[in-house]
């Protein structure tokens, strides 16, 4: 972790010195919160080496505060420590202009209550002890977040055309503000690829290249928050809510996984001397998924809108699968046979935490791995026309129960975020259970 602590001034200094050169007056110390949200707080730039030397203290009960940053009780980290402060420590390797916001940058920082004492729930915490795992292995974990979002009306929060346009040259240039994010991203040091209308109105899809270890999250939760930002100053919303229209088509995540030697950056997923060129490798990683992928679904699944969007006929996934090129399937071999084949795993929705995403997709490939267990078959056609395979969990508490019911995931990923992950979100699913719909009183008001 490139952090400033206990090294000496030099770096800070040079840092400093070029941003004074830059015109940076403000820098922001982000913290990726439980949800993937940015948390921050702005720092004038005479103040910067200070606090990217020492940290810069937090409220701590910021991991878990729920999706309405409401106070979660039995949390471990409100009550429980007096709500105390945490530190927020800057990851200087991460530090990049916010060229949508003049004369700032950020750096995106991990998080301790003191030296030595970090909130093992955090997400970019556990990210980084997955990637840990894998360099023991003697290998880096390379990849890329793919997202689906909406570009909404502020005031009617609905979409800005009709229709189902996807690729469609008119619908891709209808909206200034998409050319404008990608220009702004990739001056703030996203690699980005493509640009394109999606399959819902007013729905689109920004595609960005894969890169290695914890700079692959980065850029997700990069990407993600900055979309919104730049969006919202063109007078407009980016949504990356799973389901934000009934009949309509759902955003989804495909988290694009290769895993590489660190000596030399062979990738270890291609065995070229097998009939499909699948390694050993990649059969065990994929079959970990397999096994542990329910107990993941809270993870990559976090909020009971989710479910809405896996079902099938919807390139979605909706059971637990595997297929290479299957786009129906949860785990998808992209580019088989090619010195370019990979795991894409497609049953994340857009609004999960990259952090999260990764980190579970990781250890599940790990415990898989350790377990060795020979890759399952994949079907004959599409995956979600196969009766045999086990469906996904049909809600976020049944998610939940997978989790906590899974001791290697929950061991691998750590008891404390488990603990705090489930708290929160079980919290979050008693405010859902409370609320009376619109619906419910359309439905039932007249007739009862």
């Amino acid at each position: 972790m490139a952090q400033a602590k206990g090294k000496s001034g030099d770096r800070v200094d040079k840092i400093l010195a070029k941003l004074r050169r830059a015109g940076v007056e403000h820098v922001r110390f982000e913290l990726p919160d439980m949800h993937g949200s940015a948390r921050s707080k702005q720092v004038p730039i005479e103040w910067f080496a200070q606090f990217a030397r020492d940290g810069v203290n937090m409220y701590g009960g910021i991991i878990a505060l729920d999706s309405a940053s409401h106070v979660v009780p039995g949390s471990r980290y409100n009550e429980e420590v007096n709500y105390r402060d945490q530190m927020l420590i800057p990851d200087l390797d991460s530090l990049a202009h916010v060229p949508w916001i003049e004369n700032t940058a950020r750096v995106i920082c991990d998080t301790e209550w003191a030296p030595g004492e970090p909130l093992r729930a955090a997400p970019r915490y556990v990210m980084r002890e997955m990637l840990k795992r894998i360099d023991k292995l003697g290998f880096k974990a390379v990849m890329s977040h793919e997202y689906e979002f909406f570009v909404l009306d502020r005031e009617t929060r609905q979409p800005l055309f009709d229709g189902v346009h996807i690729f469609n040259n008119l619908r891709n240039e209808q909206l200034p503000v998409i050319r404008e994010a990608v220009d702004y991203l990739r001056a703030a040091g996203i690699p980005m690829l493509t640009a394109n209308a999606e399959y819902a109105p007013s729905q689109f899809e920004l595609v960005y290249s894969h890169v290695a270890g914890m700079a692959g999250a980065d850029n997700a939760y990069t990407f993600k928050n900055g979309l919104k930002e730049i969006v919202h100053q063109a007078g407009q919303i980016a949504t990356f809510m799973t389901k934000p229209f009934a009949g309509s088509a759902g955003s989804g995540c495909h988290y694009h996984l290769s895993l590489v030697r660190k000596k030399g950056g062979g990738g270890v997923f291609i065995d070229n001397s097998k009939p499909d060129t699948m390694s050993d490798t990649l059969r065990y990683f994929v079959q970990g998924i397999i096994d542990h992928g329910a107990a993941c679904m809270a993870l990559f699944n976090p909020t009971p809108n989710c479910y809405r969007r896996l079902r099938p006929n919807t390139f979605a996934p909706s059971n637990i699968s595997w297929g290479a090129e299957d786009r129906s399937a949860m785990v998808r071999i992209k580019s088989p046979g090619s010195k370019a084949m990979h795991v894409e795993m497609r049953a994340a929705s857009a609004l999960s935490n990259p952090y999260l995403t990764a980190a579970g997709t990781l250890a599940c490939g790990l415990l898989g791995l350790k377990e060795k267990r020979k890759l399952g078959r994949q079907s004959d056609g599409p995956s979600e026309e196969d009766a045999s395979l086990p469906p996904f969990p049909a809600s976020l508490d049944a998610a939940l129960n997978l989790l906590n019911a899974d001791k290697a995931l929950c061991a691998l990923l750590g008891e404390e975020f488990v603990d705090v992950f489930t708290t929160v979100k079980r919290y979050e699913l008693a405010r859902f259970n409370d609320h009376v719909s619109e619906w419910e009183r359309d439905e039932y008001m007249e007739l009862y």
